[in-house]
This record gives structure tokens, C-alpha cells and sequence, in this order.
């Protein structure tokens, strides 16, 4: 490996890890610390899988980050690998298989997206700050 190359990777020539990496080898070097980052790594993880969870009805980067919270999580936990590996087949083969739909499917799918999406958002509202949207709009169009 020529000399400028070296510093670039996570590993020296010896295999000593550098950076981050030694952090987390260090931090694995204890039984607590393995423990500690176990819990904190699977606390992460799962906020961000079931945040992603969330979201994935809604525009945005839900299905990111539920893969991003999965990825997380594999560092620590052989499951989570074997969980992502199925969940990247599963949405692929899902994706592939609306991509072949014709244009009813599709706009179908779509339109069944945005009401979850709609029916998520009512019941939010409705359970944490108990406003009542359907409510809402009949008092404000029968003004």
C-alpha cells in the first residue's frame, strides 16, 4: 500500500485499527463496554426503524431510514443483518413489481398511500393534542 493510501484506510499495514475504529475497539476491549454499546446501538437502531416505520407513508426519507436504523443495528446484532438482507429483497421485489403495474395500479397505490398517510396523520392529532381534523373542517365549512 503506497504511503498516502494509508492514511485513508481504517486499518494500518499492521491491521491496528485507526480512528473510529480503534475507538470501537477499545470500547469492545471491556465486557461493559461491549454491554454499553449493545445497549446504545440497539436503543438507536430501534428509534430509528420504528421512526422510519413511521414516515414510510409519508414523502420523505422513511424507508432510508428504517434501513439506515437496520444497518445500525446489524453492527452489533447477527438477526438485524439477516433482517436487512430481507427487507432490501422484499421492497426491491415490491418496486419492481409496481414498475410493471400499468397506470390504474399505480395511481391506485398511490391513492391508498395517501390515505394511510391521512389516517395516520388524523389519528396522531386526535390521540396526542386532541384535535379532531374531520371535526375541524365541518365547523369551518359550515360557517
Amino acid at each position: 500500500m503506497p504511503e498516502g493510501d494509508e492514511k485513508h484506510s481504517e486499518y494500518t499495514a499492521r491491521g491496528e485499527a485507526r480512528g473510529p475504529m480503534k475507538w470501537l475497539d477499545r470500547v469492545r476491549s471491556t465486557k461493559a463496554g461491549r454491554l454499553t454499546l449493545k445497549i446504545v446501538v440497539g436503543i438507536v437502531g430501534g428509534a430509528m426503524v420504528i421512526g422510519g416505520l413511521i414516515m414510510v407513508p409519508f414523502p420523505g426519507p422513511g424507508w432510508l431510514i428504517v434501513f439506515g436504523g437496520l444497518a445500525l443495528l446489524a453492527t452489533e446484532f447477527h438477526w438485524a443483518s439477516n433482517v436487512l438482507v430481507f427487507a432490501r429483497r422484499m421492497v426491491g421485489a415490491a418496486t419492481g413489481w409496481l414498475k410493471r403495474q400499468n397506470w390504474f395500479v399505480r395511481i391506485f397505490a398511490g391513492v391508498l398511500t395517501f390515505v394511510l398517510a391521512a389516517a395516520i396523520v388524523w389519528f396522531c392529532l386526535k390521540l396526542t393534542l386532541k384535535i379532531d381534523l374531520i371535526q375541524e373542517a365541518r365547523a369551518f365549512f359550515s360557517r
